[in-house]
């Protein structure tokens, strides 16, 4: 059985769809723990009640961001480790954090990258008149939101659309396709070679998989 272990650090919705992928066998492994560094995020309910582990890691104490990553990564490696996934995990890694999981380590985020890295992609998408949006899948690297997209899904945007409209249609993406990109990690279809991501054999373009 391969394990995962989840870093979130809200409500963690997209921590729901992952625990209901690998109950309905979607995702071929099981939650091996839920780590955060807030004690009020919500997703640790989501967790417990679904008779995962949890665990917070409070910043507070730390005298750096490399002394908080080292401990976060000595937490993370008490699990016989797979792959993590970063679900809303609201905190900048370090590049030695990184590089210990390099192409193990997943990350969604709620733009169609490049456009967007960052906070407020919603909003941003709004303020220019943008007519579409979206989600996109990709290996975590150095570059914050920059490593190698696997995978995005496309939203139209309507002229009614505010920030908690455009949110929900994007996020309901989200939860269809970060547990497939999980999977294609976990089954060995997908892997990391010198920043490119791979599917089935072939280096993926810039904006990452797309049907034929």
């Amino acid at each position: 059985m391969k394990h995962l272990v989840v870093l979130i650090s809200g409500e963690g919705s997209n921590l729901q769809a992952l625990i209901d992928a690998c109950q309905q066998g979607k995702i071929a492994a099981r939650i091996a723990a839920v780590i955060s560094h807030r004690a009020d995020a919500y997703g640790l309910t989501r967790a417990a009640t679904a008779g995962i582990e949890t665990k917070t890691l409070n910043p507070v104490g730390f005298a750096s961001r490399e002394d908080y990553d080292r401990a976060l990564a000595a937490l993370i490696d008490r699990y016989p480790l797979s792959v993590i996934v970063l679900a809303g995990f609201m905190r900048i890694l370090t590049s030695a954090f990184v590089e210990r999981y390099a192409g193990r380590m997943l990350n969604v985020h709620p733009s169609l990258l490049p456009r967007y890295p960052g906070l407020h992609t919603h909003r941003q998408a709004l303020a220019n008149g943008d007519a579409e949006h979206g989600t996109s899948v990709h290996f975590v690297t150095d570059e914050l939101d920059g490593g190698p997209v696997i995978l995005q899904a496309r939203v139209p945007i309507f002229a009614q659309d505010d920030e908690q409209i455009l949110a929900q249609r994007v996020k309901t993406q989200e939860h269809a396709i970060y547990p497939l990109v999980i999977n294609w990690l976990l089954t060995g279809r997908l892997s990391l070679r010198d920043n490119v991501a791979w599917l089935d054999g072939a280096p993926l373009p810039a904006a990452g998989y797309a049907a034929d």
